[in-house]
């Protein structure tokens, strides 16, 4: 089903998205940067966030150790860097 009609994305290519990403896709913007295109009207970011929710499952609101979406530093870490959930190139 065609998601933006805008840039002429489906659900399908939403999906893909997320699930190829190395970093955790949580966003509309982030979505967009990942297939190369920018938001236009902007009517279809709440059906992409939702999609994104279910993409990603449980750890919609938070991941636990062990998920691949997984990006918390931890404590004892020094060397670990920050998360970054800025726009990343896909």
């Amino acid at each position: 089903m065609i998601v933006c009609s805008c840039n002429v994305l489906s659900d399908d290519d939403i999906r893909a998205a997320v699930a190829d990403s190395d970093d955790a896709v949580r966003h509309a913007k982030q979505v967009y940067g990942c297939l190369g295109c920018s938001a236009e009207c902007g009517r279809c970011a709440r059906t992409i966030k939702t999609i994104i929710e279910e993409a990603l499952g449980p750890c919609a609101k938070s991941c636990c150790a062990g998920c691949p979406h997984n990006h918390q530093v931890a404590a004892n870490d020094e060397t670990a860097e920050p998360a970054d959930f800025a726009l990343a190139a896909c």
